[in-house]
């Protein structure tokens, strides 16, 4: 069976709720608007902020076009992170998907 876009976005929700204890409604809201990120990121270079683990907040420029070549492994599909390449560092990074503050 397919898994859908819908599917996934449904399943990141879950994982939100699960991680911040907020209502379903605000999870799937945030689910959304990292789909539509990681689009963005498909398309070409973004410009995003999101708090580290040790609560500073970076500002990240990262994209996901024309990384094939750089990915190793078998690319399971996680949905507590959101990974990304970093063009500044040219290494793929990730951060927890309940932590993107802003896309610019």
């Amino acid at each position: 069976m397919e898994t859908t876009y819908r599917k996934q976005i449904f399943k990141q929700a879950q994982e939100i709720q699960q991680a911040t204890g907020k209502t379903f409604a605000v999870a799937l809201a945030k689910a959304w608007q990292l789909y539509r990120f990681q689009q963005k990121l498909r398309q070409g270079i973004v410009v995003f902020s999101f708090e580290r683990a040790d609560g500073s907040v970076r500002k990240a420029r990262g994209t996901l076009q024309g990384t094939e070549r750089f990915v190793k492994g078998t690319g399971k599909e996680n949905y507590k992170t959101v990974r990304y390449f970093d063009v500044d560092k040219q290494a793929f990074r990730s951060f927890k998907v309940e932590n993107l503050i802003a896309i610019y």
